[in-house]
């Protein structure tokens, strides 16, 4: 089995649609596919409809979050999305990145970046993100590629035009993904490509708070990095999942480029009380 834990679509900051996503794993010769877009679970119910025969779908979202001064990303899988105290902590999520993207757009004209709210709405069709203003910078021609966009120099954290959004508290997310029945994973957590990271030791308290797993096998993870994670997971008893984090043609990571292991992903279906996985 191939199966890929970790994807966007346009109802975040991925390009296709939650549709084209599920046709489009089903191409790539996957098994099984989790839409995981950042803060919302508008997606789910156009994916549902169009998954392809023999496909499984995964329902989750990826939520923002920060331990500690840092920002990070949990994912949470197989969660009851009715469910009132983590649907109202999506939404608080969500209406927060509008005034966000606001501001970083006012920043960048101040520092003379001919990008307009006009066009990033245009480039987001659902939920609007920094990777919507990178895109918009990438057509201005101020930047080569998105990844450009998200350094000290321009809207990476605590870069020039650099705005702050609500995040959840890292353990919050922990008990609102279990008090919905779901499992909680921390997306790459040690992606320093990204940026500042917490301490191996944060991961311990979140793993000795309830955290169900750690996304090891991930892009922006190297061999060493992925060799920590994964005794560290042994010592406490977490999963070890692994995706491509897809964005599609945002981000260069097929859909496939990591996989979950079936015995990890059985363990994670297993915990889940919330929602159940879906099959096509």
């Amino acid at each position: 089995m191939r199966i890929d834990l970790h994807a966007h679509s346009t109802a975040s900051d991925g390009t296709d649609s939650p549709a084209e996503l599920v046709r489009n794993a089903a191409e790539a010769g996957l098994d099984v596919v989790a839409l995981t877009d950042h803060d919302t679970v508008a997606g789910h119910a156009e994916a549902a409809a169009a998954l392809p025969a023999g496909l499984t779908l995964v329902p989750g979202a990826e939520l923002s979050c920060r331990l500690d001064g840092v920002s990070l990303h949990m994912l949470g899988y197989l969660f009851d999305p009715e469910e009132p105290e983590l649907a109202r902590e999506r939404a608080l999520l969500r209406d927060d990145r509008v005034p966000r993207a606001q501001g970083i757009v006012r920043r960048l004209n101040e520092l003379g970046v001919p990008v307009t709210w006009e066009r990033v709405r245009e480039l987001a069709a659902g939920s609007v993100g920094r990777p919507h203003i990178a895109a918009a910078m990438v057509e201005a021609g101020v930047i080569d590629d998105v990844s450009a966009a998200f350094t000290a120099e321009w809207i990476g954290d605590g870069g020039r035009a650099h705005v702050g959004k609500h995040e959840l508290d890292a353990f919050d997310a922990v008990r609102l993904i279990h008090g919905a029945g779901g499992v909680a994973v921390f997306a790459h957590p040690l992606a320093v490509k990204r940026g500042r990271c917490v301490p191996e030791s944060a991961i311990v308290r979140l793993a000795e708070a309830g955290l169900d797993g750690v996304e090891v096998d991930h892009y922006d993870h190297d061999t060493a990095t992925r060799d920590r994670l994964r005794g560290l997971a042994a010592d406490f008893g977490m999963l070890t999942t692994g995706s491509s984090d897809y964005h599609g043609t945002r981000k260069p990571c097929p859909l496939g480029l990591n996989t979950t292991t079936p015995e990890m992903f059985a363990a994670l279906v297993g915990r889940a009380t919330g929602a159940t996985a879906l099959r096509g």
